[in-house]
């Protein structure tokens, strides 16, 4: 015979972020976030002059994982909602700035993070935010999560 146990509050909640595969995902960012600031700060130091509009982008896209990987961590609605827009940026930066370089690579006489869609990166730009808006849409904060909630 099974002994019936009354049913938690945390038992009937939908699964957290920062569990499972989550981890790994935030990971990846927060692992992203530190070569994209190392590159871009040292590309910005020491040759900005050599191509402005690359190293300026590359400079952007490590303000967005650090966003991205920080929101991806913190509980509550409005960070889940910072996180969508941070991946969904990111993602398109991706697909525009690795076209143009594809297409116009007059444009970027230095790589950004996300020229060739990546391709210094291992094309992990291109893929980690199609995993993040999965994981994302997976994992939505509870109808009682606030702004500080437990998420």
């Amino acid at each position: 015979m099974t002994s019936a146990r009354p049913s938690t509050a945390n038992e009937t909640r939908r699964p957290r972020r920062m569990s499972g595969v989550g981890r790994v995902l935030i990971a990846v960012y927060g692992v992203l976030a530190l070569a994209a600031v190392g590159r871009s700060l040292v590309q910005i130091v020491e040759k900005f002059d050599e191509a402005p509009l690359a190293y300026a982008l590359s400079g952007l896209a490590a303000v967005v994982y650090v966003v991205a990987t920080i929101a991806l961590i913190a509980p509550g609605r409005a960070w889940y909602r910072v996180a969508w827009a941070t991946i969904v940026f990111e993602f398109a930066g991706v697909l525009v700035i690795g076209t143009l370089s594809v297409v116009l690579p007059e444009l970027f006489p230095h790589d950004t993070v996300w020229s060739w869609y990546g391709r210094g990166y291992l094309f992990i730009p291109l893929v980690l935010p199609v995993l993040g808006m999965w994981w994302l849409a997976k994992h939505r904060p509870g109808v009682s999560d606030t702004a500080g909630g437990a998420r």
